[in-house]
């Protein structure tokens, strides 16, 4: 983001004219910029701002939200470089995982009792947005066994924002490829097919192969893949084919009959609106265009 150069191009002189990026003025209108546009921008679903900690704790939480797999997030927001806005997020995320009760009530006042019900606790996260980051704060937060991201922002011109993921790190570490391949058929033993177990396999593979900052969190009725947030959802495979839906726009995509399909506004495990079917190993190769797509987007 630091050295991303943007420009205005102006057709009817054949001329360009950079933006030049900066900083909010004060913490802030970051804030209140990211607030109101948490969903779209974060993945996250807003649910308090300048939350209290109470007098004990003695607090007071930037942001509270949930995310698209029902995880709690914590949002800290620094205008520029403070290498104490990791540590103040987590003395945050620690207050919260011991006040489950309190989160879910406030879930409940504002998203109703089924999404209470599925708070994945497993999972807190801590996104962290400033106008930097260091290198030590990117080697802390590879050092601690939480959730985090941090994300760094500039401000172009009166209207453009930008966000760019420096660091994410999921709670506990990956392990490597040869564990992960025998936990994957262990969870897929129940499959009918040793081969949909394989075709698994190479799909989970095949995402988390997309960038080293890709976060698997698994749910009942899906398995996402997140980077700040979620690019692909793999459902548990069906007799013949495996559906995978991911974060991409089905209107620039061409679609093929019996591999891709748009489900925009149609009720489905997991996020995305656009399906993928596959059923071959032939299948997976087809759709690493589509992956990628997603993982960029995302």
């Amino acid at each position: 983001m630091v050295d991303l150069k943007l420009f205005r191009t102006d057709t009817k002189k054949s001329g360009v004219t950079e933006v030049t990026p900066r900083l909010a003025e004060v913490e802030a209108e970051v804030q209140g910029l990211i607030e109101a546009h948490m969903e779209a921008l974060l993945g996250v679903r807003f649910l308090a701002g300048e939350y209290g900690t109470g007098p004990v704790h003695g607090g007071r939480i930037d942001s509270l939200g949930l995310d698209e797999n029902g995880a709690p997030v914590i949002v800290e927001y620094k205008r520029g470089v403070d290498a104490g806005v990791i540590h103040q997020g987590l003395f945050y995320l620690s207050w919260l995982v011991d006040h489950r009760a309190e989160f879910e009530h406030l879930v409940r006042e504002r998203l109703g009792a089924t999404a209470a019900s599925q708070v994945l606790w497993s999972g807190p996260r801590l996104i962290c947005v400033a106008g930097d980051f260091t290198r030590y704060d990117v080697h802390a937060v590879r050092e601690h066994r939480r959730s985090i991201d941090l994300v760094r922002y500039r401000l172009f011109g009166s209207d453009l924002l930008g966000l760019e993921t420096v660091a994410s790190v999921s709670g506990g570490a990956l392990a490597p490829r040869s564990a992960r391949r025998q936990a994957v058929v262990r969870a897929e033993a129940h499959l009918r097919s040793a081969s949909m177990a394989e075709l698994a396999h190479a799909v989970d593979e095949a995402l988390l192969g997309l960038g080293d900052g890709v976060n698997r969190i698994q749910r009942k009725q899906y398995r996402a893949y997140q980077r700040l947030r979620n690019f692909a959802c793999v459902c548990p495979p069906q007799r013949s084919k495996l559906l995978v839906y991911l974060n991409a726009d089905p209107k620039r995509v061409n679609l093929v009959a019996g591999f891709t399909r748009d489900v925009t506004g149609l009720g489905h495990h997991g996020t995305g609106d656009l399906e993928v079917q596959l059923r071959t190993p032939r299948d997976v190769e087809r759709a690493q265009d589509l992956f990628r797509a997603s993982y960029a987007a995302a």
